[in-house]
């Protein structure tokens, strides 16, 4: 008779396991069915929507978790086999409740609180107090997020069952990019306001770096301008340019490393100081060249380009010129209005054809910084285009950023726009490939480029990986001729005119070698280096107008197991058409 009343407590047992299992799979399905609707919500800035989606998704995290959280299920966890797919189950309903709970609840909250367009910099400045008060939720909630994402990526899936294995890996991935995300929206609440000068006025100097004249993290720093920000209120003060910041003498103290790379120059002159990739190391050399000249101590740099120009403009609208250059504007036939489509050509390119004076074109380059930015600071154009803009510039590598604040410094690292080449922005096995013009001209306009991994199968154990650099003159076969001496650079640094020369600077991971390089399939000197302790390789080439080469550098003695990636020095082109998807080798399975 026990016996009998044991089966039947077994079998009634499995039963009720089987409707809380489905009970809590319905539940988790509905709760992830309202992700995708609570991030339209979010993206029209539906804050009311968005709340009572987020209401409805705690309803059923929560189901969720009180039906993993039954005696009998809790009893059956610690069974031998069905145990550890139930306790992840568990474990899955109890992080979708926490994420829920602890992390969207918080944020929506906040996000409820904001005004986002007054947040923006403008002449009479912004209220900064609600980003302040909303750094703690933002934080919390990153916190609670990443709790929950570590707790899931312990679990062994090995063991389960496909059933639970297959969501429960969906769902640590998915918590695995959301935890990125909100660790840098905590990062940016917490950093935001005091860079914005919630607490006294900061000067940054402003770079806008041309990308007509390759410089590795974009292009020589042209114009140059102090950005003020106090609470919130943004003015361009002091304009120069690099020319006008003069040579340093004696040379600025640089990294021996970079400057065996790089030459002295990088401590000599502003044109140069970007020559290295490393954008910390070129914004402190900026910020120093900036105090010798000037006796202003700025307190960081931040660079863009003409890309993230126009990137603005289209948000703003079109800058008109109106200061005492506009004459000359005028008297050459260029625009006395920019736009998003416009900018990028006019300041590449037709500013150099239509004005020969360097003085000139430096005024033409000042004269659409101060419209452009004072544009900004009225409180032009909305919010949501601005910030995509912005971020679109940032991911394509034009938007960098650097703090003399150690603070700061040490928050921005983290990310990509600290432009660095070590330290924790930096995935495992990532490559990165730089140009630096060699021509002394604005040929770079010309040159199109496109850049390649070829990951090789191991050898002894170690990745092998080519990175593959094609570069295309398309200047016209008459350049020498038909393109500004400016342009071309008239032969002054002993290239022809309408030749381009450029160093091509691969750099490897930590830790791994620079074997050799080919260009064109055949084998050609270059010079090996070290920096950070990434392998450094540079070849030196020439194309002249319509000519192409291809140059591959083999890295070989990879440690890192990871996927490979790649960064570029931005240029003319979109990012996405330079880098190229990777390729790997066939391999034999029993090597």
């Amino acid at each position: 008779m026990a016996i009998f009343v044991l089966l039947v407590l077994l079998g009634g047992g499995t039963v009720w396991i089987g409707l809380k299992a489905s009970s809590i799979k319905h539940e988790l399905e509905a709760a992830a069915g309202l992700i995708s609707q609570l991030k339209q919500e979010i993206l029209k800035s539906d804050e009311e929507s968005a709340a009572d989606t987020v209401a409805l998704l705690r309803q059923h995290t929560e189901a969720a978790r009180q039906a993993s959280e039954d005696p009998l299920w809790t009893l059956a966890s610690s069974l031998p086999w069905a145990g550890p797919n139930l306790s992840a189950v568990s474990e899955a309903a109890r992080s979708a409740d926490d994420v829920a709970t602890l992390g969207l609840s918080p944020l929506i909250n906040v996000y409820e609180s904001l005004n986002w367009d007054a947040l923006m910099p403008s002449a009479s400045g912004s209220n900064l107090e609600p980003l302040k008060a909303a750094a703690p939720s933002v934080a919390s909630a990153a916190y609670t997020v990443r709790a929950s994402s570590e707790r899931l990526q312990a679990i062994d899936t090995s063991q389960l069952l496909p059933q639970v294995a297959h969501p429960l890996r969906d769902a640590t991935e998915q918590l695995k990019q959301a935890t990125g995300a909100l660790d840098a929206a905590a990062d940016a609440a917490s950093l935001a306001p005091g860079m914005l000068g919630a607490e006294g006025q900061k000067n940054y100097l402003l770079m806008i770096q041309n990308n007509a004249e390759a410089r590795a993290s974009g292009g020589i720093p042209g114009a140059l301008a102090v950005m003020t920000l106090d609470h919130g209120k943004l003015s361009l003060g002091t304009q120069s340019s690099a020319g006008d910041v003069g040579i340093m003498s004696p040379n600025l103290a640089v990294d021996p490393q970079q400057q065996q790379i790089y030459s002295t120059r990088l401590g000599k002159y502003m044109q140069d100081v970007n020559l290295t990739p490393d954008f910390p190391t070129a914004a402190a050399t900026a910020q120093a060249m900036w105090a010798k000249k000037t006796g202003q101590r700025v307190d960081g740099v931040i660079s863009i380009d003409p890309v993230v120009l126009s990137y603005i403009l289209q948000a703003t609208g079109p800058a008109t010129i109106t200061g005492p250059e506009l004459a000359a504007v005028r008297a050459a036939g260029l625009p006395s209005e920019l736009t998003g489509s416009n900018v990028v050509p006019t300041l590449l390119s037709d500013v150099y054809a239509k004005i020969p004076n360097p003085k000139l074109q430096d005024a033409y380059f000042a004269g659409v910084a101060k419209e452009v930015f004072a544009d900004l600071s009225s409180g032009k154009g909305e919010a949501k285009g601005l910030v995509t803009g912005i971020t679109k510039g940032t991911e394509e590598g034009r938007v960098l950023v650097w703090s003399a604040n150690a603070s700061e410094q040490s928050v921005i690292s983290k990310y990509a726009l600290s432009g660095s080449i070590s330290g924790p922005s930096v995935s495992p096995a990532q490559f990165g490939v730089y140009f630096n013009d060699g021509t002394g001209a604005k040929m770079d306009y010309y040159v199109k480029r496109t850049v390649q991994l070829l990951k090789a199968c191991p050898s002894d154990g170690y990745e092998q990986t080519t990175v593959r650099v094609t570069s295309t003159n398309t200047a016209p076969a008459d350049a020498a001729t038909a393109l500004p001496a400016y342009v071309t650079g008239a032969g002054a640094f002993g290239v022809a005119p309408g030749t381009v020369q450029t160093n091509v600077v691969a750099y490897g991971p930590a830790q791994a070698n620079v074997e050799s390089a080919m260009v064109d399939g055949q084998k050609t000197p270059f010079a090996p280096y070290m920096h950070a302790n990434r392998p450094v390789g540079v070849v030196a080439q020439q194309l002249a107008p319509g000519e192409s080469k291809t140059v591959d550098f083999t890295f070989g003695k990879i440690v890192q197991h990871t996927e490979p990636n790649v960064v570029v020095t931005p240029t003319v082109q979109h990012v996405k058409d330079v880098i190229l998807p990777a390729e790997n080798a066939p391999c034999d399975p029993g090597q």
